[in-house]
C-alpha cells in the first residue's frame, strides 16, 4: 500500500457534491485512490507540505490537436479566418511522421501538465508518412497524463469538394478498421482508466455523412465516445446551410451525434434550439475561448448552455490556433469573454474553475474524476498562492482572478507529474531541443 498527504493548504477546493473548500485541509492518497479530504489527517507514508497552497481536482481538457505543437505562429495562418488557416496549414502537416507525432505530443501534454491538467483529450485526424495514433497514446504514457485519444479522419478532398488536399484523406473502410483497431488495442472501460478511445470524424466539411453514422454505429457498438468539430463560426454555419439543408445541430442529430456519449467542440454559433437539443440529450461540449478568439470565431453561448443544463468542459484546441496549451489560463479567458458578452456577474471564477474539473470529467464521461472526494481517483493540482501573482489576494481561491498559471505540484493517479514546478516524468529541455529540430526540418 503506498500512501501520499497532501497537508495543510490554504484551502482545497474539492469540487464535491456541496462544493465544500476547506480551509487548512489534507487530502489523503491511497494506491492512486483520494481515501480522505479534512483537516488534521494523518498517514505513516509520503507527506507533501501544501503550506501557502491551494489544492484543487486536476484539471480536464476537452478538446485539443496535440499534433499541432510544432507548427505555432506559422506566418500566412496568423491572421486568417478558419478555413484560411486550415488552407495554411494542411500542406504543412501533411509532411508529418511518427516523430512529429510522438514529439509535438509530448510538447503538448508537457505544456498542459505545467498548467494544471490532468486528464486530457486529443482530436487527432491526419495520419501522413505512416503516423499512427498509437505515437501520441505512447507519449501520453511517458508524460504520465490521463489520456482519451479519438481516432479522427477526413475522407473527402478538395477534388470531391471537401477542405483538405486529397494526399491527407483516407478512405473510409480503413479508416473504420483502424478506429476498431485502436479501440481493442487501447480501449480502457474501467475506473481509473489511464486510456480511453474515442471515434472522432474530424469535421462536416471534410468526411461523408456515411462516414458520420457509421462512426456512430461503431462506437457504440464499441461502448466508446464519439467527438467532432460543430458549429464552429458563421462558415460553419454556411457551409452546413449550402450543402445540407440543415443547421449543424439538426445534422448532428440525423446521423445519431447526438447523446451523452457524444461531446462536439467549440459549438460557438449553436442556436436556442441546438442548446435545447443538447440539453434534452446530454450531449456534451468543449469550449475552446481562446482558440475561437485567435480565429475571430465568436464568443461561445456559454452562459446560456450551462443554464439550459448543456455539459460544459473546457479544451485549448490545437496550439496552432491557440497558440499556448495553458488550461487554467484557458478557465480565466471563459469568465473573462461571459462576461464581455453578459455582464460582470456572467460566470464566476469558481463557475470557471468547475467547468475546468469537474464540467470536463463530465463531458468525457468519467464519473471517477474532476473532484476531491473519498473514492475518485488522485488527480489533483496545487498551486502556490505565496507568489507575487497571488500577493493581497483576500482570496486565494479565486486562482482565476489572482493565481499562479503554473502549477507547483502535480499528481495523477496519486503519481508525481510535476514537481516544485518541474515535469518529473520527462526530461523537458531535450525534448524541446528535438522539438525545434523537427520544426526547422519541416521549415526546409
Amino acid at each position: 500500500m503506498t500512501e501520499i498527504l497532501i497537508r495543510g493548504a490554504e484551502s482545497v477546493v474539492t469540487m464535491n457534491e456541496t462544493r465544500a473548500e476547506i480551509a487548512g485541509g489534507d487530502v489523503l492518497i491511497r494506491d492512486g485512490v483520494i481515501a480522505a479530504v479534512g483537516p488534521g489527517l494523518s498517514t505513516t507514508g509520503e507527506v507533501v507540505s501544501a503550506r501557502g497552497c491551494v489544492v484543487t481536482p486536476g484539471l480536464v481538457n476537452t478538446h485539443h490537436h496535440l499534433y499541432q505543437t510544432l507548427t505555432r505562429a506559422v506566418p500566412g495562418g496568423q491572421d486568417a479566418l478558419l478555413f484560411g488557416w486550415l488552407k495554411t496549414l494542411y500542406p504543412i502537416w501533411a509532411g508529418f511522421g511518427p516523430d512529429e507525432m510522438f514529439v509535438s505530443a509530448q510538447i503538448g501534454l508537457a505544456e498542459l501538465a505545467l498548467s494544471g491538467c490532468t486528464l486530457t483529450s486529443d482530436h487527432l485526424y491526419l495520419f501522413p508518412n505512416g503516423a499512427r495514433l498509437d505515437d501520441t497514446i505512447a507519449a501520453a504514457a511517458e508524460v504520465g497524463l490521463r489520456f482519451h485519444p479519438t481516432r479522427g479522419a477526413m475522407s473527402i478532398g478538395e477534388s470531391a469538394g471537401g477542405l483538405p488536399p486529397d494526399s491527407l484523406v483516407e478512405r473510409e473502410e480503413a479508416i473504420l478498421a483502424d478506429c476498431i483497431r485502436v479501440i481493442d488495442a487501447f480501449h480502457d472501460p474501467r475506473p481509473g482508466a489511464m486510456v480511453r478511445v474515442g471515434v472522432a470524424p474530424c469535421s462536416p466539411f471534410s468526411v461523408s455523412r456515411g462516414l458520420m453514422r457509421d462512426a456512430a454505429l461503431l462506437a457504440r457498438d464499441k461502448g466508446v465516445m464519439l467527438h467532432t468539430h460543430l458549429a464552429e463560426n458563421d462558415e460553419d454555419i454556411a457551409y452546413s446551410l449550402a450543402q445540407f439543408g440543415c443547421r449543424p445541430g439538426q445534422y448532428a442529430e440525423d446521423l445519431g451525434w447526438t447523446g451523452a456519449d457524444v461531446w462536439h467542440a467549440h459549438c460557438v454559433k449553436l442556436d436556442a434550439a441546438e442548446i435545447d437539443l443538447f440539453a434534452r440529450s446530454r450531449t456534451g461540449i468543449a469550449h475552446c475561448p481562446c482558440s475561437n478568439c485567435r480565429l475571430g470565431s465568436g464568443i461561445a453561448p456559454v452562459r446560456a448552455m450551462r443554464d439550459a443544463g448543456v455539459k460544459v468542459g473546457l479544451g485549448v484546441d490545437g496550439s496552432a490556433s491557440n497558440d499556448a496549451g495553458n488550461l487554467v489560463a484557458e478557465a480565466r479567458q471563459a469568465m473573462l469573454l461571459q462576461r464581455v458578452a453578459r455582464g460582470a456577474d456572467a460566470m464566476s471564477p469558481r463557475e470557471a474553475l468547475e467547468i475546468a474539473t469537474l464540467g470536463g470529467a463530465r463531458v468525457l464521461g468519467r464519473d471517477d474524476c474532476g473532484a476531491l472526494a473519498p473514492g475518485m481517483r488522485a488527480d489533483l493540482a496545487i498551486w502556490d498562492v505565496s507568489g507575487v501573482e497571488s500577493a493581497g489576494s483576500w482570496d486565494p481561491a479565486a486562482l482565476l482572478l489572482a493565481g499562479p498559471t503554473r502549477v507547483r505540484d502535480l499528481f495523477v493517479e496519486g503519481r508525481a507529474v510535476v514537481r516544485a514546478g518541474q515535469l518529473a516524468t520527462i526530461d523537458l529541455p531535450q525534448v524541446v531541443a528535438r522539438a525545434n529540430r523537427l520544426v526547422r526540418n519541416l521549415r526546409g
